[in-house]
């Protein structure tokens, strides 16, 4: 015999079984071990207990988001608090931070130990198959689907279905309210400036009140309400919308009628903010009656409304009813339209 067939598989393996046996070949397949039942399986008084385990950890998850949400509205955000042994820090930081945990902590606690205490644990042993399924395949993994569905006892278990409902429920309100911290809340603001009735027309270059006499034929000047200081510590949020620019034009040129209404003496004035991403207009052409946006060179009819005749804007510059008091131009009132860029709930 050859040295080659002396090595054949089929002879080395009888001869190993020959020598230590066929129950000691260490590739032999052991199997599964016997399975053991637990305590849930024979016991529905311990299956109760369990569900009411899992019940309670939903039910607290429940109960930790609404607290979250009420810490967020009740605790004032500048409130500090000592915490061992974390020293002093946010009270609304650390409220936020432990009801939300212990929401997420009890969801998955409950979903774990629903999955190991009520939910079926026999081992089950199935052969590699090919990536494509045949129809017997596919049938069979819809009836373990159904199977399993069975002893979830998703069905029979209503109030862990119920409070586990509950819970998914409430937590993503956790994060609807964080979205509040994107910012204060608008209300008003965004239709108000800070002109109004009686408010004078400052020159924002010298300071000084505006009289008719200042504002040439083919000038172009920028004002700004009285009071307004550049020293304010809110200056910069409020001339971003109370910014305006004044212009004289021959009243015979002015063809919509009511901004002929709300000029004097052939000054209007407009609001110095596109109304296409809210950068400064600063370019006036006298000829034309025209001003144009730096940016991205939206153009506005000064005779005619304001009106957008080339351009990205969408609107037409909001005007300032203006009028003579004293000798000094003032306002009538604010503008009759929120200024700046468009957003969906303008008028």
């Amino acid at each position: 015999m050859s040295e080659t067939e002396e090595n054949l598989p089929s002879e080395r393996e009888s001869a190993h079984e020959g020598a230590v046996g066929k129950t000691d070949n260490p590739f032999a397949d052991p199997g599964l071990p016997p399975h053991e039942h637990r305590i849930q399986d024979i016991d529905e008084r311990a299956a109760r207990r369990s569900e009411r385990t899992v019940a309670l950890l939903f039910l607290v998850s429940m109960l930790a988001t609404v607290a979250f949400i009420a810490s967020y509205v009740a605790i004032p955000i500048d409130k500090i608090i000592y915490v061992f042994p974390l020293g002093h820090i946010s009270a609304l930081n650390f409220a936020l931070g432990l009801t939300l945990g212990v929401a997420l902590f009890c969801i998955g606690a409950g979903a774990v130990h629903w999955a190991r205490t009520l939910m079926s644990d026999v081992e089950v042993a199935d052969d590699r198959h090919p990536i494509e399924a045949a129809p017997e395949v596919k049938a069979k993994v819809l009836a373990d689907f159904a199977q399993g569905a069975k002893e979830s006892q998703f069905g029979r278990r209503k109030l862990i279905r119920n409070t586990m409902f509950g819970a998914l429920a409430l937590v993503p309100l956790s994060g609807v309210v964080l979205l509040r911290d994107l910012g204060p809340l608008p209300e008003k603001k965004l239709r108000t400036t800070g002109w109004k009735k009686g408010v004078r027309l400052v020159n924002q270059s010298t300071n000084l009140p505006l009289r008719p006499e200042d504002i040439a034929v083919g000038s172009l000047t920028f004002a700004k309400p009285e009071g307004l200081e550049e020293s304010d510590e809110d200056f910069a949020n409020k001339i971003a919308k109370d910014a305006l620019m004044l212009v004289r034009i021959q009243p015979q040129n002015i063809k919509d009628k009511q901004e002929l209404a709300w000029s004097h003496e052939g000054i209007v004035a407009y609001s110095k903010i596109c109304t296409h991403v809210g950068c400064p207009i600063s370019l006036y052409e006298q000829q034309t009656h025209h001003v144009l946006c730096p940016c991205h060179q939206s153009t506005f009819d000064l005779s005619d409304g304001g009106r957008v005749i080339f351009g990205p804007a969408g609107h037409a510059l909001p005007q300032l009813h203006i009028t003579v008091k004293d000798g000094f131009l003032e306002a009538v009132s604010d503008f009759a339209e929120p200024v700046g860029p468009s957003f969906w709930e303008r008028g």
